[in-house]
């Protein structure tokens, strides 16, 4: 089945010092983040910590229109959403649509690193919001 989920791509975690957080992971994971870039179009700065097969994205807010900074201050920094690798963004936004679950997106967009990616509204699974993610096919086996 094309929508089937094939691992936990990362976990998103907002935090409202980037830097400091960047620090702290730093320490935690013992190694120096694989990636970080600003994606100007969501108000966002990622940056990512890779952790086995899995990646911690830590995301700051650029601004306070951004997304991050209305979540920050409805709930404070910690877990924003978990991605999870899929074959193809928009077959399975097109299978989770045919079985009545809430989209925020109909359609996959760039994210960080130039992947293509669509978000599951939180009711989609149990409250927590669902990132879709396919391999970038230039950099198969590639974290960034």
């Amino acid at each position: 089945m094309a929508s089937a989920f094939t691992r936990i791509d990362h976990v998103g975690i907002a935090v409202a010092d980037l830097d400091l957080a960047v620090a702290t992971y730093e320490r935690l994971t013992g190694s120096a983040p694989a990636h970080r870039q600003v994606v100007a179009s969501d108000g966002i700065e990622a940056v990512m910590f890779e952790v086995g097969e899995s990646r911690i994205e830590l995301l700051g807010s650029t601004g306070p229109e951004s997304k991050i900074a209305g979540f920050l201050a409805r709930r404070g920094g910690g877990l924003h959403h978990v991605a999870y690798g899929v074959d193809d963004v928009q077959a399975s936004l097109d299978h989770f649509a045919e079985l009545g679950l809430q989209l925020l997106d109909t359609c996959p967009r760039r994210g960080a690193a130039g992947r293509l990616v669509a978000f599951l509204h939180p009711s989609a699974a149990g409250g927590v919001l669902t990132e879709l993610c396919e391999p970038d096919q230039e950099n198969t086996g590639s974290h960034s």
